[in-house]
């Protein structure tokens, strides 16, 4: 698994990271419970593997930060295990069919809790600033505790918000053309 930062690298981590604010963006406007903020990240994990998606979800948060606040930069480890997580399993073949991409969104969804809820937990005291946090409000309010509260819906946002940001980013590489992937030796791992 060979990690090179080429002129076309760049060029798609740039677009990854855009794809990622605006999705980002959207979410927080519309306030859903989800974040589509993974996209881009995912994108290129597929066609760049697991380092350039890392590289990916870092520099979106650092961006998305900017827009948002410091929020967004204390949740950037959370993006970096995304990109991480799909192009390992990109490598590993498990973006080549539809079942196999649903999962993976499973699977990158299980390894960012491990990041994901104590961040929440102990720098936000469970919040975000998300549509999700309703759902911890409300857990928390029925007696579930507050780690619980987070991890349940974490799962819950996370586990959506990922099979389809996972599904998205494989149906847009498998309309690339291959004059654009031929850039891109990754790529043979989802096609």
């Amino acid at each position: 698994m060979k990690t090179q930062l080429s002129a076309s690298s760049l060029a798609l981590i740039v677009i990854a990271v855009a794809i990622n604010v605006i999705g980002n963006q959207l979410s927080s406007v519309i306030k859903l419970p989800i974040f589509f903020d993974s996209i881009g990240t995912i994108i290129s994990a597929l066609v760049a593997g697991p380092w350039i998606a890392l590289l990916t979800g870092l520099l979106s948060n650092i961006l998305n930060s900017l827009f948002s606040g410091p929020i967004d930069l204390a949740f950037a480890p959370i993006a970096m295990m995304i990109g991480f997580a799909a192009g390992l399993l990109a490598h590993a073949g498990l973006f080549r069919t539809l079942p196999r991409v649903i999962l993976s969104g499973v699977i990158i969804t299980f390894v960012l809790i491990l990041v994901a809820v104590p961040i929440r937990v102990y720098m936000f005291g469970g919040t975000s600033a998300s549509g999700a946090d309703f759902f911890i409000a409300y857990l928390h309010a029925v007696g579930e505790g507050l780690f619980m509260s987070v991890s349940f819906s974490v799962i819950g946002a996370n586990l959506i918000d990922k099979i389809l940001s996972a599904i998205i980013a494989w149906l847009l590489i498998r309309r690339l053309p291959e004059r654009i992937l031929q850039y891109f030796p990754q790529v043979a791992q989802v096609r």
